[in-house]
């Protein structure tokens, strides 16, 4: 006699994302597992007293939804400071830092996150005079999008001024403006790090969020924080929701070396990923390393964060212990020198290596990626910048199509996977994006956008044995969708998520 079912979830239109991508009407899970595919009548067969039914009511049931590159501590700040996103001017990000200054004590930083001075018509970066409309006493810093690029004002320069490099704080002048960029962004972060308390209040509002998207797990990019102690803290008492990938900043190598880790050690919900660096900086911030100068700034190539001789010896380290490599590259100059690091290993495509973005890469670099099997980790909501008129326009030219050439990684057969970099940690938006890109050069299929948010970004982690797609044998990860992708690809990014599930557990129910 057959075992009943923990869960039937029947009434759906199943995508399973697998290739083909097979449709069923119900799917049954037990033990955490898919057990069954096939009509609602076959699998409502599996339903006994104790089971769970989900009526899903037509709605569409894809696998539950991977990102591949997120920080989701600074997804939680966005949540609980200042969030600068929603920001259209210089004058209305100072305003809500200043509603935020009202909300906490008189002594505590005052902190936004995530604005992005290129949808605004005073198209600049934020300055410490800005910021001293919020405070000229408190310090007060407003983190670009990117997270490459600050303002801070002038008690901030003060406590920290002596530890930021000269190149990376700019000035007018002869004086600081307070912008501050790549390394010099690097002690305003050691300064305002949560404690563990604060770090959990944190990641668990940030959870509830990537739950409500559809997220059922995320390769989350730590550096010098709590983050990895939270995260094991609540997979012991069973309240994590979310599966984590950790890739561990650089920082971190000898201590995991020390401590015995390698990359896929872990429990079922949080595992050792790999080591996480830049190697440049961003578009945004004209810190990208470029071949050629940036169309706005005939004198600039970007910036090295870390030379080709430092990622040479970074990537040879992290070889010779057994751990994946994920290095951030946005600028085609350093995607070519993190490829040319990566072919002096002896099997970069076992290892998995992974260029974190790769907007940049030309058509050589990207054969180059399918040929050593290199993933390409990369954002397609950052399609967002390239529009005609857009951030990209300006900081490249003629060359904002080049970037992002999300179809010419699929055609060279490289690995892709998709990710947000919590900007913002929203999936569909990306997938929306990925369709509806600049260019058609820049645009995938619908499925083809959501098998990288699924298949592609499980096998980016080592997971595509149980994770990324809706088939028999995996872990019943799912999402329930109130409308179909498939039917409305011009407006992806309002399509709601109705349900998240992980192990068959419901963690999100917005029915």
């Amino acid at each position: 006699m057959t075992e009943p079912a923990d869960l039937v979830v029947v009434n759906a239109e199943v995508h399973t994302l697998a290739d083909p991508d097979e449709t069923y009407d119900a799917f049954a899970v037990r033990d955490g597992r898919v057990v069954r595919l096939g009509t609602t009548y076959d699998v409502e067969f599996l339903a006994g007293a104790d089971t769970e039914t989900i009526d899903a009511d037509g709605r569409v049931a894809i696998p539950g939804l991977i990102d591949a590159h997120t920080h989701l501590l600074n997804s939680g700040r966005s949540l609980v400071h200042a969030d600068l996103s929603a920001a259209d001017s210089p004058a209305d990000a100072v305003e809500l830092l200043r509603e935020r200054a009202h909300e906490i004590e008189e002594d505590e930083w005052v902190l936004g996150f995530g604005y992005d001075e290129s949808s605004w018509d005073d198209s600049r970066y934020l300055t410490r005079e800005d910021l001293h409309e919020v405070s000229e006493t408190v310090p007060v810093v407003a983190f670009r999008e990117d997270m490459h690029v600050a303002a801070v004002n002038d008690p901030v320069l003060d406590r920290l001024g002596d530890e930021m490099p000269d190149e990376d704080v700019r000035t007018g002048g002869g004086e600081p403006t307070g912008v501050i960029v790549e390394k010099a962004v690097d002690p305003v972060y050691e300064a305002i790090e949560p404690d563990a308390e604060e770090a959990e209040e944190l990641i668990r509002a940030a959870q509830a969020t990537a739950n409500e998207r559809g997220v059922t797990m995320i390769h989350d990019m730590v550096r010098q924080s709590k983050a990895p102690q939270v995260y094991r803290d609540l997979d012991l008492a069973d309240e994590l929701t979310l599966r984590v990938r950790i890739n561990y900043w650089v920082d971190h190598f000898d201590a995991l070396v020390d401590a015995g880790l390698r990359t896929n050690h872990g429990s079922d919900m949080v595992q050792v990923g790999g080591v996480k660096s830049y190697t440049d900086g961003t578009f945004g911030g004209r810190t990208a390393k470029l071949h050629d100068p940036y169309a706005d700034d005939a004198d600039e190539t970007g910036t090295w964060v870390l030379d080709p001789e430092e990622i040479r010896d970074l990537v040879t380290r992290a070889d010779d212990h057994g751990f994946q490599v994920t290095l951030h590259a946005i600028g085609d100059a350093a995607i070519d020198a993190v490829l040319d690091a990566y072919e002096e290993t002896d099997d970069p495509g076992t290892a998995r290596y992974r260029i974190e973005h790769s907007e940049l890469a030309s058509d050589e670099a990207i054969e180059r990626m399918a040929d050593m099997g290199v993933v390409a980790s990369m954002q397609p909501n950052f399609h967002k910048w390239g529009f005609e008129g857009g951030l990209y326009d300006a900081r490249l030219g003629e060359r904002r199509t080049d970037a992002n050439r999300l179809p010419a990684y699929l055609d060279a057969g490289a690995p892709l996977a998709f990710g947000s970099d919590c900007m913002p940690l929203d999936p569909l938006l990306g997938v929306h994006y990925a369709v509806n890109a600049p260019s058609e050069d820049q645009s995938l299929d619908v499925t083809e956008a959501l098998r990288a948010y699924t298949a592609g970004a499980a096998y980016a982690g080592f997971d595509k044995d149980r994770l990324g797609t809706l088939e028999r044998g995996k872990r019943a990860d799912f999402v329930l969708l109130d409308d179909s992708p498939w039917e409305r690809p011009d407006r992806i990014d309002e399509v709601a998520v109705a349900l998240t599930a992980v192990d068959g557990d419901v963690v999100y129910d917005g029915r």
